[in-house]
């Protein structure tokens, strides 16, 4: 009996001298939080010292290989000040934007504990909801083409979805993968919002709108248009490409009539008049009146003048 209550004698004696041993530690209970846009984000940190009642508490965001602070030596920072607040080690952040969105660390560290440092990693996501997305829709088309409608939100996070209506009613989600009935003329995709009609007929006529929803806030839907399919006109074409033809044929006839008549000749210059003489009347151009040398080798020059004679000479 003396032996055993030693040996308890000895092992209080020891607990004495050599404290426990419980470094600081931290943790949060939300590792992923998604909030909407404008709205508070709560980042939470919990921690647990050894001996420090009082440790160094603070908070940075990481963007990839960024480090940049949120809270340092006691004050909100940067675009955080004024707009955030923290309890124990705990952080508020209020009317988030999507740039809040990214990775935050929470440290804290307790001088006087065995282990003096501790952290935990938060990730912010700050969800948006649909805008009026942007149509796409033409006015008009012709049978027998491919026609392609687009709708598009640029904004929402998480990306949009895209659900197309023709005439107030929502369209069969035919996918370009999955197959689609053979009166189908039409395949729309959800994640880029593209309605294709290959081809396009006139039973597709009718007034289309495109919705847009990612799960967050109200769905938005765009301007409904109308669109118009119209057959093809062959009479129509056929008679545009016979008065085509006629006007090349009519150009090309009077390029060769002015070939002929040596408006395209080199030499071909000025205008032509036509002046009286002795003996009738002589065509002359105006080039001719510049060029002697030419005249005189084309025998053109000035008529001799003949003696005056008297066919029959009489006495009175």
């Amino acid at each position: 009996m003396a032996s055993l209550q030693l040996v308890y004698l000895s092992a209080f004696l020891l607990l004495q001298h050599c404290p426990w041993i419980i470094p600081v530690t931290v943790s949060t209970d939300r590792p992923v939080v998604e909030v909407q846009e404008h709205k508070d984000a709560v980042l939470s940190c919990l921690f647990h010292t050894e001996r420090d009642h009082s440790p160094r508490i603070e908070w940075k965001k990481v963007q990839r290989k960024d480090v940049s602070f949120v809270y340092y030596n006691g004050e909100f920072v940067g675009d955080f000040k004024g707009r955030a607040n923290i309890t124990g080690a705990t952080v508020t952040l209020h009317q988030v934007t999507v740039q809040d969105t990214g990775d935050y660390r929470c440290e804290v560290s307790a001088l006087l504990d065995t282990k003096n440092l501790g952290e935990t990693n938060i990730t912010l996501n700050v969800l948006v909801p649909p805008n009026v997305p942007m149509c796409e829709i033409p006015r008009s088309a012709l049978t027998g083409t491919v026609v392609e409608l687009r709708c598009e939100d640029v904004h929402s996070v998480p990306p949009a979805t895209y659900s197309w209506y023709k005439d107030g009613k929502p369209l069969p989600q035919f996918s370009l993968q999955d197959p689609r009935p053979a009166n189908a003329t039409f395949t729309q995709n959800p994640r880029t919002g593209t309605l294709q009609f290959n081809p396009v007929s006139r039973t597709d006529t009718g007034k289309y709108h495109c919705v847009a929803n990612n799960g967050v806030g109200d769905p938005k839907s765009c301007i409904g248009k109308h669109m118009q399919i119209d057959d093809l006109n062959v009479s129509g074409i056929v008679a545009a490409v016979v008065v085509v033809f006629l006007v090349v044929s009519l150009c090309g006839l009077g390029v060769c009539y002015a070939h002929r008549q040596g408006y395209f000749n080199k030499g071909h210059r000025g205008r032509s008049f036509w002046i009286p003489q002795c003996h009738g009347v002589t065509h002359i151009s105006s080039q001719n009146l510049h060029r002697t040398d030419d005249m005189n080798g084309a025998g053109y020059g000035i008529p001799p003048q003949e003696d005056f004679k008297h066919a029959q000479s009489f006495m009175l």
